[in-house]
């Protein structure tokens, strides 16, 4: 396997990152069984070693923990890294609508301008910046109207505070309003081999109107990483001990469908998470592919996907094998 790590546009923004991105959400510890701040500040060195610019991140990640580190790690190389993270989900206020609670404190859906500019400014801190790449709400409010949202992030963007402008986790519907106010540069959204909704109802309209796709959970939180075998057992607030896609039988499912594509990663010389983050990057109107890390060597086998390129037998194979074993996915 070799070759350049591969570059992609955010939109129609003018900026550009690694379409391999690194995801944070873990390094926050949060529903992931706590955090190393040493293993993951090595784990972001790592990736911009390896030329992953595009790193991923949130206020509600630990309650501001993961940004924090996000921070440390690049003090001193801020111009190496493309810097994602959110807004929308708010402790500070209790306005908007309660969405749940972390650490005792209730935390709340909130796009209003109000708290855009609180949070802005709170995430800049912890990240060490005077400005961010890509702000994205995080979570859809329904008690603000989605124009007076992106007309608080114009404000920011006239203001140099943040580059580009995104939405995750919205319907059709919002995708559309978003759309209409033609500021929107990207979504971050579900998707993986086994969560294909988007594929019908969000990427037709993405890709008619130039907005990129950031794919979270592409490897299945790990269940697709080709690494958590049938006897694996999840402890503490580890989110997917109770999960139901984590089954012993989806497990099980998951393990054949590793065995069935062991010859392409053998071909090309790469690791089966390998394969499959490649293969996301080469669905249409998947842009960008974010891929958690918790430690250097998880972040290095991540990056290395982005200088796989997979051929179309290639690509005919892994659909064969995901028809074969994952469809019947359940959970």
């Amino acid at each position: 396997m070799s070759g350049e790590q591969l570059i992609r546009d955010i939109g129609r923004s003018g900026v550009k990152a690694s379409a391999v991105g690194l995801g944070t959400w873990a390094i926050g510890g949060w529903m992931w069984g706590g955090t190393d701040e040493a293993q993951s500040i090595a784990a972001i060195e790592a990736s911009l070693d390896a030329g992953v610019t595009l790193i991923d991140t949130a206020p509600a990640y630990g309650l501001g923990r993961a940004e924090e580190i996000v921070g440390k790690a690049i003090a001193g190389r801020r111009d190496k890294a493309v810097i994602a993270t959110k807004c929308g989900l708010v402790w500070h206020t209790q306005k908007g609508s309660h969405f749940f609670d972390q650490d005792g404190r209730p935390v709340h859906r909130y796009l209003g301008r109000d708290a855009i500019v609180h949070e802005v400014e709170e995430s800049l801190r912890r990240l060490g910046t005077d400005y961010i790449d890509l702000y994205i709400t995080h979570w859809q409010d329904a008690t603000t109207p989605i124009a007076e949202t992106v007309a608080a992030l114009e404000e920011l963007k006239t203001a140099g505070k943040i580059r580009a402008i995104g939405a995750s986790n919205v319907n059709r519907s919002e995708l559309e309003q978003y759309i209409e106010t033609g500021s929107l540069d990207a979504i971050q959204e579900r998707f993986s081999m086994i969560d294909r909704k988007i594929e019908a109802d969000l990427l037709p309209l993405t890709v008619r109107n130039g907005v990129a796709t950031l794919s979270y959970s592409s490897l299945a939180l790990g269940l697709l990483s080709g690494t958590i075998g049938p006897d694996r057992v999840f402890s503490g607030d580890d989110q997917r001990k109770d999960n139901p896609r984590f089954s012993v039988a989806n497990r099980q499912k998951a393990k054949a469908f590793s065995d069935a594509i062991r010859p392409v990663a053998e071909r090309h010389e790469a690791s089966i998470a390998q394969v499959v983050i490649a293969w996301t990057l080469a669905q249409e109107g998947v842009t960008f592919a974010l891929c958690g890390a918790r430690n250097p060597e998880q972040a290095l086998d991540n990056a290395r996907a982005g200088t796989l390129r997979l051929a179309t037998d290639d690509l005919a194979a892994i659909d064969t094998a995901i028809t074969a074993h994952l469809v019947s996915m359940d959970g």
